[in-house]
């Protein structure tokens, strides 16, 4: 059964350091009792942030990076290189610094690419490379050691959006479109490849995440805040600054470490 813990961080900047000093622990850990890491990366300032500062940290030399493979939870559907995509924010900001594997590095499709301007069709791809790289008994996906996601001010994650398509899905990774955020069209991981995480850590950062942070941790659905229906198998963390854990209400406090 899965725990639930809420740090809360005095700012932005200790909340990207933290982030970056858990996230190279847990691939350390991962790494020492299995000889490798499966990481799912995210998007946003407060990721880029925190890739920086693990891309200066010196615990980065700890890490086998070629050992390390990385996922994304989900992309804009835009050509490769365009500055909007997650992969090209990740690449500028963490993975160009590190002595990665380019074959572990599993960037979602671009609508450039092999599947065309076709984000079904893409998303099906993806499916299907996360399919292969599964475990023997686990047909759809690899084991995730973390998967982080960023909350939108509408609570989205991913690219599962409140009342969208995508939040019914059992697939484990589906197209979007007519996304309420530009770009319309997305491709996204669903709550069946998401939850499958080992941990999952919902990052939030600024004023503008204080209501979503509150309204996804204080009893809604997931149709109306789909961070609401995220879970990691072993752990669900909310990583949070003062500013978005704002209006958080008091009955949580219990919570927050």
């Amino acid at each position: 059964m899965t725990s639930a813990s809420v740090v809360v961080h005095p700012d932005p900047g200790v909340l990207a350091l933290s982030v970056a000093a858990r996230l190279a622990t847990t691939i350390i850990d991962a790494q020492a009792a299995r000889g490798e890491a499966s990481i799912v990366l995210t998007g946003g300032r407060i990721a880029a942030r925190f890739h920086q500062a693990l891309a200066d940290s010196p615990v980065r030399h700890a890490i086998d990076w070629s050992r390390v493979d990385f996922w994304w939870g989900d992309e804009r559907f835009l050509p490769a290189g365009d500055p909007d995509r997650n992969e090209t924010q990740a690449r500028e900001s963490l993975l160009a610094a590190l002595p990665v594997d380019e074959k572990r590095v599993h960037a979602m499709p671009t609508s450039d690419g092999e599947y065309g301007d076709d984000p079904e069709a893409a998303a099906a791809g993806y499916a299907a490379e996360l399919a292969a790289a599964a475990r023997p008994g686990h047909q759809e996906h690899p084991h995730f050691d973390v998967l982080m996601l960023g909350v939108g001010e509408d609570a989205h994650v991913a690219s599962v959006f409140p009342g969208q398509p995508a939040i019914y899905e059992d697939r484990p990774v589906v197209a979007v479109r007519g996304a309420p955020k530009p770009p319309p069209r997305r491709i996204t991981l669903t709550y069946p490849t998401i939850n499958s995480a080992e941990e999952v850590w919902l990052i939030a950062s600024g004023s503008g995440k204080s209501d979503a942070v509150a309204l996804a941790m204080s009893g809604a659905g997931p149709k109306q805040a789909p961070a609401a229906g995220v879970r990691g198998v072993s752990q669900t963390r909310w990583l949070l600054d003062t500013a978005a854990a704002g209006a958080l209400p008091s009955s949580f406090r219990s919570l927050l470490r």
